[in-house]
């Protein structure tokens, strides 16, 4: 794995107007304790009326043009300046922002910062053997970029192409995504537990004539054949013309003829490499996510717009001052790993983690040895690891040193209430806000969280609560009118464009419009849905296709769920719908207990009602619960309830591709259960 040379090199200092200036991160320390909106966000001098988190917030949405006009001339580096704010109408899914602009990704996330810290630490790789963590420079980085992009340039990729990465959160697959935005490539990130026959369906979609991988991964103490993968995938995608191998481990492979050692061909290469001026609308990437049709489809993501509100929300959702370490632990096969350890924190000149381990590997105090070692700032992580954790009792948190950590983060679902007063009281020690964050791969960044906020202001637990700037969240009924009384619950949709959100799907832009903006015309539908609590703070319910609807009753997973786990001998639990003779849907519930509860199933299954009758209704009761040693997941942590309703289904032939688990064998367990359940 290409290892940083730690040597010297002059630069001749150039003139270059940094996208946040010094003067902005004087006034941003300086205004740590008491709101001011000019030092909160300097643009805001120039909005008229704004005096607090509210005001601004408010101004963002009503004067949406001059608000991102404002923020995109101060925080990007532009090669041309734009010639129009936006061109969006969400009733024919028309969206475009700083048309006439100019820019490179790449230079915006580190040029700009190697002419005035070069030495500044950019990427720290969490390498999975602990204690073997390995740190990058902006200088560093951008050579390793330079050098990766002048190689794919040599051999034949160019402005427009797609190339598909498929390797482990690791220095090389940064540079990799960086070097094709350097040359006008887009990337097509590919997690690296998918199976051969998954990446290859990608690959032939994004229609891929390069490939960069690894030899093998390491990842919780166990090795992955990533070479071997992508020998089979490409079997079946006649596309691809060549292959990079990067080397994770010692181990050699074989190399076919398109093969290319990917680190011995970039030691040929100039540290210096031109990069293309590309249009604000310019496709950045490609990223594929599952679809209700069973095909992955693939999202769009363009370059300005992406890239200033992926550096926006890092910056003011968790509070990222200059000098911060930040501690994102999702891989960068996801959304979260690109906005969020990549492409927001590196356009902001910040120092970003690379965790390639698991959270119990070697033991369940991972996460916080590795804030003690590396004096995290803000850690962001899954309330599925989480719960996890919480099993393993407190004894794991508190035996580190948390107290670099200034902001909690939870991504991926909503968090229970449990698992939030734990993050919290736990492993914040009380003293660091939880910022409960929703977003999709579809918004590009997150747009509704706790923070920013005025100062104290209250977080509730288990609630995103308020939208970011910019965001005009709304939420309709089944008629598809608009509610508009606080106490109420609806489908979550979007009154108006932001920059970072999806442009189409590749390939399929009539999928696009019919999956997020013919369900509800003029606005743009999220597929979840959220209740508005009195104050106006928003809870995200779940995914409507993960609603119940029990004898005319529609009630939410994620609802009971929360309910579920509060009982203190529960560690997770997932909620399914079944169909029912009587009462249209039943409810079925899978609960995992925490290590070490010895408990009688019984008699906590009846607690589990009551609690469950108590808090929600008698009609939310499961009919059925099955106690389970584990849950089946994907490698990122996300329950499969696909996988679990089609066990409840008994459609174990439709079960599909298990490869992306992230242990199929719990798959078996749970059939074995629920065969034992159907037996009583």
């Amino acid at each position: 794995m290409w290892l940083p040379c730690r040597c010297t090199t002059k630069y001749v200092a150039a003139s270059i107007r940094r996208g946040v200036s010094a003067s902005f991160l004087h006034v941003l320390r300086r205004g740590r304790s008491s709101w001011n909106s000019a030092a909160f966000m300097p643009e805001s001098a120039g909005f008229e009326g704004v005096s607090g988190r509210d005001a601004l917030h408010d101004y963002s949405v009503s004067h949406s043009e001059n608000f991102w006009a404002a923020v995109a001339r101060q925080r990007l580096n532009w090669i041309r300046p734009f010639d129009a704010v936006q061109d969006c109408d969400l009733s024919q899914g028309r969206i475009k922002w700083f048309e006439g602009g100019k820019l490179n990704v790449s230079v915006n996330c580190l040029d700009r910062h190697v002419h005035t810290c070069p030495e500044r630490v950019a990427l720290i790789w969490e390498r999975d053997e602990r204690g073997s963590e390995v740190r990058y420079t902006y200088r560093e980085l951008l050579e390793m970029t330079c050098r990766l992009g002048n190689l794919l340039r040599r051999h034949g990729v160019k402005k427009g192409d797609c190339v598909t990465i498929y390797m482990p959160t690791c220095p090389l697959a940064v540079a990799s995504m960086l070097a094709c935005a350097r040359i006008g490539a887009a990337h097509n990130v590919v997690f690296a537990g998918f199976s051969s026959e998954a990446l290859a369906e990608r690959i032939r979609d994004a229609q891929s004539s390069t490939v960069i991988t690894v030899n093998q991964g390491v990842r919780g103490g166990k090795i992955t054949e990533l070479k071997r993968t992508v020998d089979a995938a490409v079997q079946s995608c006649p596309t691809v013309r060549q292959v990079f191998v990067a080397m994770r481990t010692e181990k050699r492979v074989e190399m076919a003829d398109r093969d290319i050692a990917l680190e011995e061909e970039m030691l040929k290469e100039d540290v210096v490499c031109e990069p293309a001026a590309m249009d604000s609308e310019d496709v950045l990437f490609l990223l594929y996510t599952s679809g209700s049709t069973g095909k992955p489809k693939g999202l769009v993501h363009t370059q300005a717009g992406y890239l200033l509100y992926a550096a926006l929300t890092h910056r003011y959702v968790f509070g990222y001052h200059d000098g911060d370490v930040f501690g994102c632990v999702a891989d960068i096969g996801w959304i979260t790993g690109h906005s969020y350890t990549v492409y927001g924190p590196l356009a902001n000149g910040g120092t970003t983690v690379l965790f390639e381990s698991t959270p119990v590997y070697p033991d369940p105090g991972r996460y916080w040895d590795m804030v003690e070692r590396l004096r995290i700032n803000q850690f962001y992580g899954a309330p599925t690891a989480i719960r996890l954790l919480i099993r393993y009792g407190d004894q794991w948190v508190k035996k580190y040193d948390r107290s670099s950590l200034t902001t909690l983060g939870s991504v991926g679902e909503p968090i229970n209430t449990e698992a939030w007063e734990w993050y919290n009281r736990v492993v914040g020690e009380g003293r660091c806000p939880v910022v409960d964050t929703w977003w999709q791969t579809e918004t590009g960044g997150i747009c509704i969280a706790p923070k920013p906020s005025e100062p104290d202001a209250e977080i509730v637990p288990g609630m995103a609560m308020r939208p970011f700037f910019g965001i005009k969240p709304v939420l309709m009924d089944t008629e598809g009118k608009l509610l508009t009384s606080n106490n109420t619950s609806g489908a979550l949709c979007m009154a108006q464009p932001w920059p970072g959100m999806a442009r189409t799907i590749h390939n399929n832009h009539q999928r696009f419009l019919e999956t997020y903006f013919h369900p509800y015309p003029g606005y743009f539908f999220t597929g979840d849905g959220a209740y508005r609590s009195q104050e106006g703070y928003y809870q995200i319910t779940g995914r409507l296709d993960d609603v119940i609807n029990v004898s005319g009753h529609r009630i939410g997973t994620a609802e009971i769920e929360d309910v579920v786990n509060q009982c203190s001998a529960v560690a997770e639990s997932a909620v399914i719908g079944y169909s029912h003779n009587i009462k249209g849907q039943g409810v079925y519930a899978f609960v995992v207990l925490k290590k070490g509860v010895d408990v009688q199933e019984v008699d906590l299954s009846k607690q589990l009602n009551n609690m469950v009758s108590e808090k929600i209704a008698k009609y939310a009761c499961p009919d059925f619960i099955q106690f389970a040693k584990r849950l089946p997941k994907t490698r990122s942590g996300k329950i499969m309830r696909r996988v679990l309703r089609k066990v409840v289904d008994c459609d174990l032939e439709g079960l599909g591709d298990l490869s992306t688990l992230d242990d199929p064998a719990a798959v078996q367990e749970i059939i074995e259960g629920h065969e034992k359940v159907l037996s009583k």
